[in-house]
């Protein structure tokens, strides 16, 4: 949500950079949104461990590159809708692995912590966020909407492992990422409702001609 209004100066900054760098290689998008995914993989060992700074710096890599492969795919005229596809599903296993490494730690320190309750909450809510909004554009509903979209996220991860904040920051992410869903569903149902209120307003004026 916070990112929108910054969306189109963000996208006109990285294109440009990209199709002067990346542009003239021979990378493209899909290795790069892959290249994010094994990053994110190697975060797994220093959460697991402990050493959050490190991890926090390689998510924030990791998402960087999570960035730049739609900007090299238009920078290429690459754009298809399976790299589309691609990109959001590497990004749900991104989203958990992060997790996976925090939950290691917590139940290798801390067996049934409060933090592992707050790690399974942060899951639920960040997956039924994306879940809800894919689903409703596949029903045709609109649902660009919510607090706590995925850059939210991952900015609100990587400042937590950058600052040591970790169980602050599972909070936040337990919370919030489930109010997100729970405002894209009653978005949704508001669209519903308001189909349904039209329709009957269409008959009652055509029972009334």
């Amino acid at each position: 949500m916070f990112t929108k209004r910054y969306n189109t100066q963000i996208r006109r900054f990285t294109g440009e950079l990209v199709a002067r760098t990346l542009g003239r290689t021979g990378l493209t998008a899909s290795e790069l949104t892959v290249m994010s995914l094994v990053l994110t993989l190697v975060s797994v060992w220093w959460l697991a461990s402990g050493q959050f700074f490190v991890g926090g710096v390689i998510v924030a890599l990791a998402s960087l590159f999570d960035v730049l492969d739609g900007a090299l795919a238009r920078a290429k005229n690459q754009v298809s809708r399976f790299g589309s596809f691609l990109d959001s599903t590497l990004d749900r296993y991104s989203d958990t692995i992060i997790f996976l490494g925090l939950l290691l730690y917590f139940e290798r320190l801390a067996p049934h912590s409060i933090e592992t309750l707050l790690i399974f909450a942060s899951v639920v809510g960040s997956l039924l966020t994306s879940y809800i909004r894919a689903r409703a554009e596949g029903c045709g509903f609109e649902c660009k909407v919510g607090l706590l979209e995925r850059p939210e996220r991952i900015a609100l991860i990587v400042l937590g492992l950058l600052t040591g904040w970790v169980t602050l920051m599972l909070w936040c992410l337990a919370i919030l990422s489930n109010v997100t869903a729970i405002q894209r569903f009653v978005y949704v149902w508001m669209q519903s409702r308001n189909e349904v209120l039209a329709q009957r307003s269409v008959r009652v004026m055509e029972r009334g001609k």
